[in-house]
């Protein structure tokens, strides 16, 4: 299942890896945003399905308010990605999980097929047992 991902992150070379990764799984990386200002301008000009989001982007701490916006209210399905997992331990509304950084590319692969099978409505048996899910 190919989709359209977002990376938010302001660290290039994480980035970029990320890129690489969601390429070579057969996905489109419709851009990367360093900031929630950037990110913000994507998603108006592009479909994303899923968007992978850092908590402290260059802007400061803005990533937790821009999950909660891209998922509540642009209706994309967003997973974060962050060395701070304590930061949305209790959870952000409209968002599905945290997978905590540093990660590999197996916990990628299986935390985005998960959240793109539950966006498509399919069956999901349980979740990777990297990804901390809310609620």
């Amino acid at each position: 299942m190919s989709a359209r991902i977002l990376v938010i992150e302001d660290e290039a070379l994480v980035a970029m890896e990320l890129r690489f990764v969601l390429e070579d799984l057969g996905h489109e990386v419709v851009g990367t945003a360093g900031d929630a200002q950037t990110a913000r301008r994507l998603v108006q000009e592009t479909e994303v399905d899923l968007a992978l989001v850092d908590i402290h982007l260059s802007d400061g701490p803005t990533g937790i308010e821009l999950g909660r916006e891209l998922g509540q209210k642009l209706g994309v399905t967003v997973l974060f990605m962050t060395a701070n997992p304590g930061m949305v331990r209790s959870g952000v509304a409209g968002t599905i999980g945290v997978l905590s950084k540093p990660t590999d590319e197996r916990a990628v692969q299986t935390a985005v097929d998960y959240a793109l099978r539950r966006r498509a409505g399919r069956p999901v048996e349980y979740a990777p047992p990297e990804l901390q899910l809310f609620g």
